[in-house]
């Protein structure tokens, strides 16, 4: 699933190519990627708009209209969002298409038919939009912030940074990758974190997300950008999907375990449990 350094990229790969296209045409071929709406209503309600603005909050996907409306894309597991030409041959998997004045097309490509857009004007009607944690990278998330986060917290510190509702916007990979970074196990207890580990595990969750955007996300599977970019984050990954190669700090060989069902990546030797 994209999560939040690819789910900025597209973002900010769209934002140059959308914001101020009018909408003249609206394609739905799989009828349930529409939430809440029917495909009547959601052709007439965005025919006509304008796009005025384009923004992410945690995995979602905000495209904001004229009419003070909201079209809110959740990519999940293997949707890709692409601006290209009209006259440019459709990908396949390509369900939902929404045309511009300019002959250019906003296209919604999901294999597995997992994703989800929404029209609201509340978040609040948005899947779990309203309900989000915190944004890791916000200028508001301090220390101090994340520290009070983990009161009265006592789960497996991998599940928790993989709730939604605790922290906006990790997923599997830069979930493996902080906790290799701040030198903590995947199973360890969040109640058996020192404070001094919660320090580094909040410098580890930022840098991790900020070079994921530094090199345009990382591309495993379907990731693409907003132009159909391949991302590069991929080639500096330290332990996710390395198992059995040698670690890059201390070569003991990198692991493999199920946590929660989630295949999870870690160095034994730098990650003491």
């Amino acid at each position: 699933m994209p999560e939040l350094p690819e789910v900025q990229t597209v973002v900010d790969t769209l934002s140059s190519r959308i914001i101020g296209l009018k909408i003249t045409e609206v394609e739905v071929k799989v009828e349930k990627l529409i939430a809440l709406s029917t495909v009547a209503d959601f052709k007439a309600e965005l025919i006509g708009k304008e796009i005025k603005g384009v923004r992410r909050r945690g995995k979602y996907i905000i495209i904001e209209l004229s009419d003070d409306k909201y079209l809110i894309v959740h990519l999940r597991m293997t949707g890709q969002l692409l601006y290209a030409a009209q006259n440019l041959e459709l990908a396949k998997h390509t369900h939902v298409i929404i045309s511009f004045a300019n002959q250019h097309q906003l296209r919604f490509i999901n294999k597995r038919k997992f994703g989800r857009i929404y029209l609201v004007s509340d978040f609040s009607e948005a899947g779990s939009l309203a309900e989000l944690g915190p944004e890791p990278l916000s200028e508001d998330f301090t220390l101090d912030t994340f520290k009070a986060l983990f009161e009265n917290r006592r789960g497996i510190i991998k599940n928790l940074l993989l709730n939604q509702k605790f922290l906006a916007g990790l997923g599997n990979i830069y979930v493996d990758e902080a906790l290799y970074l701040a030198g903590i196990h995947p199973l360890r207890k969040a109640d058996q974190i020192s404070e001094e580990e919660l320090a580094k595990l909040y410098q580890a969750i930022r840098k991790v997300l900020k070079d994921g955007i530094k090199h345009r996300g990382t591309t495993k599977w379907d990731y693409v950008d907003g132009s159909g970019q391949a991302g590069e984050h991929q080639d500096y990954l330290q332990v996710y999907d390395r198992k059995g190669k040698n670690c890059y700090d201390c070569a003991e060989q990198i692991e493999k375990i199920k946590v929660s069902g989630r295949g999870t990546y870690f160095c034994p030797e730098c990650q003491l449990s």
